[in-house]
């Protein structure tokens, strides 16, 4: 077991617990959390409490965590479109649908076991074994192109140039509305959000992130946009294109809003990634192509 024990402060008098622990273990889900205080894993002032008790002054919470049973994430022969190959770093065009790696409630069926297949024991080991190979993620319902590294030299080089913010990623996406600007950029910090934990939003508490954007065509009541990432927050280009009132089409999460048009998600696509190659130095830079779905959108579009 990992055992945490927090001390409830003044703010967070008479917060569930369940709420207050999701805040300051943001690793772990509200459900699961919950799940581990119906067990009696959750003890205020050493006595086993329900989900829905109240904090008082004074309050000392402690948590028991059980220690993850290992997972065996098993090889799947799942077809790939390799937009490039090497003996350091493998570049995907991920699907529609897929989850880049295993989590829970997705086991089987990610990108990780179908690079575990194809690259068989030839996958960076620096993410543990539910990540082998991954650097850097896109949302299941976004597609577009992906690196993944063979190597943990070639994941240390990656990692470090994502963290400089020197990997170029452009996107492209349609946005509810009319931009009023051909170009622009949302420079608003993001952190996890405060009311729902499965969200993140726009906080001056958060980490930095930036977004440079540019008109692509205009199509009556929306945009179709690029956008360039300055750094990689989770949901960035969805949560910052909401912030300023222009959410993506069909992200229910931060527009809110169901469209009359059939949509699996949001309209997003990683069309273009570029970096410098960890064993050559030399830049490199790769295109996926809109995918046909994205196409037909646009295409119905235009003609209204």
């Amino acid at each position: 077991m990992d055992n945490f024990e927090i001390k409830v402060e003044e703010s967070d008098i008479d917060r569930r617990i369940d709420v207050f622990l999701a805040m300051n273990l943001e690793s772990f889900s509200r459900s699961y959390i919950q799940d581990l205080i119906k067990k009696g894993k959750a003890c205020v002032n050493k006595k086993a409490v329900k989900a829905n008790y109240r904090l008082r002054d004074g309050d000392i919470v402690d948590l028991a965590i059980p220690k993850p049973e290992p997972l065996e994430i098993l090889p799947e022969n799942i077809p790939l479109d390799i937009v490039y190959e090497d003996d350091d770093v493998i570049l995907i065009n991920k699907p529609k649908g897929m989850v880049v790696h295993p989590a829970a409630g997705h086991y089987s069926g990610t990108l990780v076991n179908a690079l575990l297949y194809h690259c068989k024991d030839n996958l960076s080991g620096i993410n543990g074994v539910l990540r082998p190979g991954i650097v850097h993620r896109i949302d299941m319902d976004t597609t577009g192109i992906i690196i993944a590294c063979k190597n943990d030299n070639a994941h240390q080089h990656i990692a470090k140039q994502l963290a400089e913010h020197s990997i170029t990623r452009k996107y492209v996406a349609i946005v509810a509305g009319n931009i009023k600007d051909d170009e622009g950029t949302v420079d608003a910090p993001i952190a996890r959000s405060k009311n729902d934990r499965k969200k993140m939003a726009v906080d001056k508490d958060g980490k930095r992130a930036v977004t440079h954007y540019k008109v692509l065509e205009r199509l009556n009541n929306y945009t179709y946009i690029e956008c360039v990432l300055e750094t990689g927050r989770t949901h960035q280009i969805r949560v910052h294109m909401s912030y300023i009132h222009h959410p993506l089409l069909g992200d229910e999460v931060y527009s809110g809003k169901k469209e009359n048009i059939r949509l699996e998600g949001q309209c997003l696509h990683a069309k273009v990634l570029g970096f410098i190659h960890p064993r050559t130095n030399e830049y490199m830079e790769f295109e996926a192509p809109v995918p046909d779905y994205f196409n037909e959108i646009l295409r119905k579009f235009r003609k209204n």
